[in-house]
């Protein structure tokens, strides 16, 4: 009967199947079937060391751990996969506040929106502008303080005639003693559909464009 020799590790034959050409990978029932045969064959005159076998048994612990890791991470990942559809299906027909320079906005009733002002300014105004480019009117708010600063247009040009519903662009601006800066406008959107994949979940927002997830700042109703 053949004998393997207690200076043999159950790892090098298990480092030799792997290498070796195979329709599947070695588990942990083949790690320890080999164990067992390690055992049943060992020459009586040169018994396993208490050491080496338990280093044996935390090798097959440790694959048995890999493998639990892959069962546990895509169970994660489908569970990961499955809120991010069940989030993407709530979000489709709401308003979605995004930063952004543009919006469709609907003439007929009041449009609010805001502006992030990094450091007081003596006088912040937004400019709005048509989809042609053409100049609406200006939105003033005088003196503000650091912080979101609240705005709303009536939907009217600077005649006081209502403007006709459509995209129109803001653009915030502040000053500084001499200077005057932009600044970046949160504006509202509809939510139209939401795109599945990649990294992140992407939403398509109505006459805007896709935006990722991430940049949304306050879903509302």
């Amino acid at each position: 009967m053949s004998t393997v020799s207690g200076t043999g590790s159950v790892l090098d034959q298990y480092q030799h199947k792997q290498d070796a050409p195979k329709s599947k990978d070695l588990g942990k029932n083949e790690f320890l079937n080999l164990l067992v045969a390690q055992l049943n064959n060992q020459n009586p005159l040169e018994p396993q060391g208490n050491g080496e076998f338990i280093a044996q048994l935390a090798q097959f612990s440790q694959v048995e751990g890999i493998e639990k890791l892959n069962t546990s991470m895509g169970s994660m990942l489908s569970s990961f996969q499955s809120s991010q559809a069940l989030q993407a299906s709530s979000l489709v027909g709401r308003k979605v506040i995004v930063p952004s320079e543009k919006a469709v906005v609907d003439t007929s009733e009041s449009f609010k929106a805001s502006t992030v002002l990094p450091v007081s300014s003596s006088n912040v105004y937004v400019n709005v502008y048509d989809n042609s480019g053409a100049l609406v009117t200006r939105v003033n708010l005088g003196e503000q303080a650091a912080g979101n600063v609240s705005f709303i247009w009536d939907g009217k040009d600077s005649d006081g005639n209502v403007a006709p519903p459509g995209t129109y662009k803001f653009e915030a601006q502040a000053t500084y003693g001499s200077e005057t800066k932009g600044l970046y406008t949160l504006l509202p959107a509809n939510v139209d559909s939401v795109t599945l994949g990649g990294n992140e979940l992407m939403l398509n927002l109505a006459g805007l464009g896709s935006v990722p997830l991430s940049q949304v700042q306050v879903i509302g109703q």
